[in-house]
């Protein structure tokens, strides 16, 4: 029996996925949550196989989530399941860890297969995102410059793009504010841009934030 965690903050969505499973014997959802923080928790108290888990959801995201997660349950497979396509998201989260990573436009037997292959222990790797690996590995010139951010250079990078203070920032990663300006600078320097709305046309016009 593979023991999985639904996240994702629209009820409807998770009530869909869990009748969805039932339908399957050989899985089980033995939790639920609504956002990142809640997704910590289900982990640390709950025996799970496979989180899903989406990426968009107010307060602490699927991605401020994922590291933490990682740390706490390293043998936890997480499997992405989000709104974003694979191009945009897909190699960054799985270089920082994530499992697997799906559009929500898939075909629910997708999400089923994919549960199972990590559940192996294996990486879920679909066709699309295995394309993008060989056009990287052949074209390293032509990386977007996000995908040379590290992990939390990336998460600062996204709430500054979505218009967060510093402060704000610092407060949701548990960071001093002196950090994140750190971090700021940082990426400013690796992305060549210059302000924060920079950051947000960029985040814009590569479909990363909406």
């Amino acid at each position: 029996m593979i023991k999985i965690g639904i996240v994702d903050d629209h009820a409807i969505v998770r009530a869909g996925l869990r009748q969805f499973f039932a339908d399957h014997v050989d899985l089980r959802v033995v939790g639920e949550a609504a956002n990142g923080r809640e997704a910590i928790d289900l982990v640390r108290n709950t025996e799970i196989d496979v989180l899903l888990m989406d990426l968009s959801m107010p307060g602490q995201s699927g991605l401020d989530a994922l590291a933490m997660i990682r740390a706490k349950a390293p043998d936890v497979g997480i499997l992405i399941l989000s709104g974003y396509p694979e191009e945009h998201y897909a190699m960054t989260l799985i270089r920082q860890g994530a499992s697997g990573y799906l559009n929500k436009e898939c075909d629910p037997a997708e999400i089923v297969n994919a549960i199972r292959t990590i559940a192996l222990g294996h990486r879920y790797i679909t066709p699309s995102v295995a394309e993008l690996l060989a056009q990287q590995l052949n074209r390293k010139e032509d990386v977007p410059a996000h995908e040379l951010l590290s992990e939390r250079e990336f998460q600062v990078f996204l709430k500054l793009a979505k218009g967060e203070t510093a402060g704000d920032i610092a407060k949701s990663l548990s960071l001093s504010v002196k950090t994140v300006s750190t971090y700021r600078t940082r990426l400013m320097e690796k992305m060549n841009l210059a302000s924060n709305s920079d950051l947000t046309y960029y985040a814009l016009k590569n479909k990363l934030i909406d």
